[in-house]
């Protein structure tokens, strides 16, 4: 320390006796000796002194020293070890973290860094400072720029990104250092491109195109594949990067045959389970399963998706995964991720699904391993992300394969194998009727995507039979399902109950029948609908009760007397209503739940009772609900015993009244959105402008604050002599360190911030009624567009009416008939 304190005394001259200079004090003297020193030593030894203090007093010095810095990077190119101390300071003042000498200050910002960088990259040249400075070969230097470049980005990710988008060679520059011989400099340059390429598409394409997979499979394979450390780990997050929502990547990576290249990533010894997985082991193949489902995963088009997959199981990828899957020891997320590569990896290729139907697990009888899987799920013991992972697995196994879906359906009817063997279909009719809420729920879903799009197997499944006690007379499954619905107090069965009967029924008349026929069937669905609890899942129970009792509407083939479509229509109007019907059924999808397990196939949630509802059913109950609505809202057939024209011309009237109500209608929302359209555009105008004063005050801000906390001690060190000056002397040196300054820009920073909160609500408020507003002139345009189809449809009827009834006129004239104009002929002509 004290050999420090003796450099400060030689770089900034020794203090007047008796006093200390404060540290914004040392900050400016030294900033002083960096612009005004002639000797590259002088400016050397007082970069270097900035450094020791950038971490204390980083307030000062970046307020005092940031533009002098850049100055010594652009003048100052030819000597590495200044540019070095440069770098390193301005390092510590843009650092995202707060440094342990900070702790006790409670006047730095937590984000302080960011604020700095804000202020650095307003001037795009900067990073191109930063970007030619990675051409040094010298060790500090290279490392320091590339350290700084990252703190740049974790703290103004998306700012960086477009900067150096737009910088000749930027990207480059960054990919040569993968190739530096200096282990340290590749590292951190690995941590450069992962902060670099995240969630930018074009930057994500050039890296590709630059090399990258091929350069990081060397380190992988350089470092033992999933046996090596962190930099494994740090190669696989940046591919993980590039090929993440990226299409053109990904067929890159398919046609470099680096899928391929990925297969020694899970190579497993024998005698692993002897050996143990590592932590950092975990890590890596964690990393290479992510990276696998990127590949086959369901958001991609589904060419890419097979063209992987067919890869996959042709180079024995397939193989690999499922020793993984059968092998002992291994730890639970590694076996619970495995599953859901393998579920991604076979779901929609029949090949790969049957390969894994066929997979046998090595236990004592063997059993298929979809058999193991679903004791797993149905097993309450169980890990609860591994059970959302087997169910997974078994819906891709499941999915558009009628073969996989028969031969489930098919374990259950009579006439399967031995009744003493375990099959999947009976694991799953035992997690139904379970006492564990969850295996209800699973086993539900599953035997639920066994009927998806497949009428064959509905009709199929209505033959299974139950015994329910010793020496009673089997009921059918769809029997046993609807008396459980009935007496079931648990909200997770019931809705899975309720999901499964929505699928069987649609578009299966004889489900329906089957369904009628149980005793207090339709009377549940009713009172379901008609109740008033308010909870928010009540509300979905409500909605899926209605959503079922209108499949009994729509697909009811009369075949029940007791309850027709007629008859059923009429129960609902009376009971329930119709407008109260269809508020009733809207509530499915405005549950939060819904609205989450719709986005993915996936079944992703953390705690078990966020398991409602099904990525399946949400496909379902969105193509059917407005054709179950306007099944039930359809009036009547008229009687064709009453005359035939004059309904029809009223009918035709209504039409033409409504499309003008329409157009009218349409027009106002028009001059509504126009209207919205013109504040949306004020309002972001304004919101810019406050935006742009703000950052403008926030820079003044700090430099003033730090400009006075170095006018503040020498203020403190001279109150006696400031007490025997003049009462001039005294004025201009109040003028000086009064903080009025400060606080002015304090209030009018808070001015601001508050006209800025203000603004983006009134921004946001007018972007969501503009949104309501386009929603609705999508529907009125839709429904105005098939009204209009109706006109056509009903003057094309009318206009063939009018001629059969002038062609029977004629042929009464013919044959002596006399014929009168009636006054309905005349509407009718005239319409």
């Amino acid at each position: 320390m004290d050999f420090f304190k003796s450099g400060l005394k030689t770089v900034l001259g020794a203090p007047e006796p008796g006093q200390l200079p404060s540290g914004a004090e040392t900050v400016e003297r030294l900033v002083d000796r960096v612009n005004n020193s002639t000797l590259l030593e002088d400016r050397r030894d007082a970069c270097r002194a900035l450094k020791a203090m950038s971490r204390k007093y980083r307030v000062e010095v970046g307020a005092q020293g940031i533009d002098t810095l850049k100055q010594v990077l652009e003048l100052d190119r030819a000597d590495n070890e200044t540019i070095n101390y440069a770098l390193d300071t301005l390092n510590n003042i843009m650092s995202p973290s707060q440094f342990e000498e900070e702790e006790d200050n409670p006047h730095v910002p937590m984000n302080i860094g960011e604020q700095f960088t804000e202020m650095f990259i307003k001037d795009p040249h900067n990073i191109q400072l930063l970007l030619d400075l990675l051409d040094e070969y010298d060790f500090r230097v290279r490392l320091s720029a590339v350290q700084l470049l990252t703190s740049l980005l974790t703290n103004r990710t998306k700012d960086i990104q477009e900067i150096i988008l737009v910088k000749p060679m930027g990207v480059s520059k960054m990919m040569d250092l993968l190739g530096d011989t200096r282990e340290v400099i590749r590292n951190e340059t690995l941590l450069l491109l992962i902060k670099l390429t995240k969630g930018n598409a074009n930057i994500q394409k050039i890296v590709a195109f630059e090399n990258a997979f091929d350069r990081l499979f060397e380190i992988v394979s350089s470092e033992g594949y999933s046996d090596g450390g962190i930099i494994v780990e740090d190669c696989l997050l940046l591919m993980l990067n590039l090929l993440k929502n990226n299409s053109s990547n990904i067929n890159f990576f398919k046609e470099g045959s680096y899928i391929q290249k990925m297969l020694p990533m899970f190579n497993t010894p024998e005698d692993l389970e002897d050996i143990g997985w590592s932590p950092q082991k975990v890590s890596n193949v964690h990393c290479m399963l992510q990276i696998v489902r990127t590949l086959v995963s369901p958001s991609n088009s589904a060419q890419i998706i097979s063209s992987c997959q067919k890869i996959m199981k042709n180079v024995g990828f397939l193989d690999a995964l499922c020793n993984i899957l059968m092998a002992s020891g291994v730890p639970a997320d590694i076996l619970t991720e495995t599953i859901n590569t393998v579920g991604e990896v076979v779901r929609g290729d029949i090949t790969n699904q049957d390969f894994i139907g066929n997979v046998m697990a090595p236990s004592n009888p063997p059993r298929p391993a979809i058999v193991v899987l679903l004791m797993s799920m149905v097993n309450e013991k169980q890990p609860f992300p591994l059970r959302c992972a087997v169910l997974y697995c078994f819906q891709c196994y499941l999915y558009h394969n009628e073969l996989s879906q028969t031969s489930l359906v098919q374990t259950l009817l009579p006439s399967s194998t031995d009744v003493s063997s375990l099959t999947s279909g009976r694991l799953l009719c035992g997690g139904l009727f379970s006492a564990d809420v969850l295996s209800n729920w699973f086993s539900a879903v599953a035997l639920m995507h066994a009927l998806v799009d497949n009428l064959g197997q509905k009709e199929q499944l209505l033959r299974v039979l139950l015994a329910t006690n010793v020496g009673s007379t089997p009921v059918s499954l769809l029997h046993q399902c609807t008396l459980l619905l009935q007496q079931t107090t648990k909200l997770q069965s019931k809705v899975a109950l309720l999901m499964l009967l929505c699928h069987w029924m649609s578009h299966c008349s004889a489900a329906v029948s089957a369904f009628l026929q149980v005793p207090g069937g339709i009377g549940y669905l009713v009172n379901q609908t008609c109740s008033n609890e308010h909870d928010e899942n009540e509300y979905l129970l409500q909605g899926l009760s209605a959503f079922l009792l209108a499949i009994c509407i729509h697909f009811n083939d009369d075949s029940v007397e007791s309850y027709t479509k007629d008859a059923l229509k009429q129960l609902l109007v009376k009971r329930i209503g119709v407008e109260t019907f269809t508020a009733k059924l809207s509530e499915v999808s405005k549950h939060e739940l819904y609205n989450k397990a719709a986005k993915h196939p996936q079944l992703r949630v953390k705690i078990p009772a966020e398991i409602l509802i099904d990525y399946e059913f949400c496909r379902l109950f969105k193509v059917l609900e407005g054709v179950l609505i306007n099944s039930i809202s359809e009036k009547q057939e008229p009687d064709p015993s009453e005359d035939r024209q004059s309904p029809a011309a009223d009918n035709l009237e209504q039409y033409k009244s409504l499309i003008r109500q329409q157009d009218a209608r349409l027009q106002e929302l028009m001059q509504q959105l126009d209207g919205l359209m013109q504040q949306n555009y004020a309002l972001q105008s304004a919101l810019n402008d406050s935006i742009a004063s703000n950052s403008l005050l926030k820079d003044e801000n700090t430099l003033l604050k730090a400009q006075v906390s170095a006018k503040l001690p020498s203020q403190s060190n001279q109150t006696n002599q400031s007490s025997q000056a003049t009462p001039g002397q005294q004025t201009q040196a109040s003028q000086a360190t009064n903080p009025d300054r400060i606080l002015e820009y304090e209030n009018k920073l808070q001015f601001l911030n508050s006209e800025v909160t203000r603004l983006t609500a009134e921004l946001k408020a007018s972007e969501e009624a503009k949104k309501i507003f386009e929603e609705d002139l999508v529907k009125l345009k839709q429904g105005q567009d098939d009204l209009k189809k109706d006109q056509d449809d009903l003057l094309e009827l009318l206009a063939d009416q009018d001629m059969k009834i002038n062609e029977y006129k004629m042929r009464l004239v013919s044959l002596g008939q006399t014929v009168e104009e009636t006054q309905a002929d005349t509407e009718l002509n005239l319409t």
